[in-house]
């Protein structure tokens, strides 16, 4: 009995999806090109639903079945990358590998000291920090544990509150020397305030949090690229209150107006629990960003 296209096939295809070429595919899988173009071929002749992809002057463009098909391919990858992750290490032992999924902001500014004390306790640990702004599928294995800024509604999860962390509008002292005075919200107009550029979602919120807040005159849907342009003097913007103590050219602009508190969860599939090296990272996960929110409620002096 055909049991359908085997998993290299799969791979390959989701490969190229996610590269838009052959020649990207190749390189990610380390594949030749021609190898890559096989694949695509072999699984357009095993489904016979036609081509899968046409090429244009961007690379490879996925077809109306390739965009059909994308998500179960992206479900089977992360399966198959879950199941080596597992494989890795014994259950009982503190080496093998873990997936962690964070934001941007808590992956870059917040984890790399936790995962610094972590991996210096447990060395055999192998840790894969996937930072993305949008959720990831525990029960897919999109990622073996996460740092949540929503709470986890899934079921078979194991989900741990671990606190808010409050928000503020930051800016450089330089700014504030040579820009107009702020005695109030209505001052904020005459200031280049730093936000979202297209990120809808974010807007809304920032707009329902701050309604009077002036329209943003910098720009990026990057958080990352916002606090760095809040460090360079370009003018006001939201800043997680623990990362802006850690720089005394800092100050908080407004602050019994303008702030707001970012709830934080920890999470993973509940069939981990008795993997030692996840459970391991979980805590130490909860443990540090406990510890993170703690020290971030007070400016140090």
């Amino acid at each position: 009995m055909d049991s359908g296209p085997g998993w290299e096939l799969w791979r390959t295809f989701d490969a190229v999806m996610r590269a838009g070429s052959l020649s990207g595919a190749a390189r990610a899988l380390g594949l030749t090109q021609p190898t890559a173009g096989r694949h695509i071929a072999e699984l357009e002749a095993t489904l016979g639903a036609g081509a899968l992809f046409t090429r244009s002057a961007r690379g490879l463009q996925p077809t109306e079945t390739a965009l059909a098909l994308a998500s179960e391919a992206e479900a089977m990858a992360a399966a198959a990358a879950a199941l080596v992750r597992t494989a890795s290490a014994p259950a009982d032992a503190v080496t093998g590998v873990v997936r962690i999924s964070a934001s941007e902001v808590i992956g870059a500014e917040v984890l790399p000291p936790i995962l610094a004390a972590l991996r210096a306790k447990h060395s055999g640990l192998m840790i894969e920090l996937l930072l993305t702004n949008a959720p990831s599928d525990l029960l897919r294995r999109d990622a073996d544990l996460a740092i949540r800024m929503t709470e986890p509604r899934q079921q078979a999860l194991l989900v741990k509150p671990v606190g808010r962390i409050r928000l503020g509008f930051y800016a450089h002292r330089e700014y504030l020397a040579r820009a107009a005075s702020i005695d109030s919200a209505a001052d904020l107009g005459r200031h280049g305030i730093i936000g979202f550029d297209r990120d809808a979602a974010s807007i809304r919120s920032v707009e329902a949090a701050w309604p009077d807040l002036p329209t943003f005159a910098l720009r990026t849907d990057n958080q990352l690229a916002q606090i760095a342009l809040i460090r360079a003097g370009c003018g006001i913007g939201v800043m997680q209150d623990p990362i802006a103590h850690r720089d005394p050219a800092l100050i908080s602009v407004l602050p019994e107006t303008f702030h707001a508190h970012l709830p934080v969860w920890i999470a993973m599939h509940e069939d981990l629990r008795s993997t030692r090296r996840m459970r391991l990272v979980f805590d130490a996960l909860v443990s540090g960003m406990t510890a993170y929110i703690r020290a971030g409620s007070e400016r140090p002096q």
